[in-house]
């Protein structure tokens, strides 16, 4: 455990139907847990037992409603640590993240770490050089850049259909700009290659530009989901 005032992270991963992924996805978090900090998985209502997989190689297991954002929300409710670092399943953190995001929340209360892709398609590491420029220069993070923030001054996701992060991002802008670290997490690039790179990119991109210009979010999800 770490020493009387050494700060914990409460890693929160959202998670639905992931029995494929998560058993390896949480064995790489034992390290951090072995330094003193939690692992929180939040269940949106599985069906192929990803429950019993997170169970003993977390520190807690929670039910929630479905949905990225209510999973999330009812994990920092639950957690302990000093800061929030939000998880997705497919995402693997770099070597020494707690020590980077512990540095980083000692000037600012909220930042993300820069993304690479995993995959076979040559174009994702252009995705990812895109997505972390983009991201610099607008202080709005993605969920698979492993958002971070401060227990103390999280005030909760939106709970909408789509773009909760992006949401956040803009409501945690208002209070600060993000620390934007350049160590990378790896996220895997499943979901551009499962319908096409270059597809999604373009459906992503309408869909932002949509959100911005005032659409629903429900609507968003429903596009996103048709893949329009």
């Amino acid at each position: 455990m770490p020493g009387a005032g050494v700060e914990r992270l409460s890693i929160v991963v959202p998670v639905l139907n992931e029995a494929g992924i998560l058993a390896q996805s949480l064995l790489a978090l034992a390290p951090l847990r072995g330094r003193g900090h939690e692992v929180i998985v939040v269940d949106g209502g599985s069906r192929d037992g990803t429950p019993a997989i997170a169970a003993p190689l977390a520190d807690r297991v929670l039910a929630a409603p479905r949905g990225r954002a209510r999973q999330m929300n009812a994990g920092a409710a639950a957690a302990t640590g000093d800061v929030l670092l939000f998880l997705h399943a497919d995402t693997e953190l770099p070597r020494a993240a707690d020590e980077a995001i512990l540095n980083a929340a000692k000037t600012r209360s909220w930042g993300r770490f820069d993304v690479a892709i995993d995959g076979a398609s040559p174009l994702l590491p252009v995705v990812a050089f895109f997505m972390n420029q983009r991201s610099r220069l607008t202080g709005v993070a993605t969920g698979d850049q492993a958002i971070f923030v401060r227990r103390a001054g999280f005030t909760g996701f939106p709970e909408i259909a789509l773009m909760e992060d992006v949401a956040f991002c803009k409501a945690m802008k208002r209070r600060s700009p993000p620390a934007c670290l350049r160590s990378r997490v790896r996220t895997s690039g499943r979901r551009w290659e499962r319908r096409g790179v270059l597809r999604t990119v373009f459906l992503m991109w309408r869909l932002r530009l949509a959100y911005f210009l005032g659409a629903a979010p429900e609507e968003l999800a429903r596009r996103y989901a048709e893949g329009r």
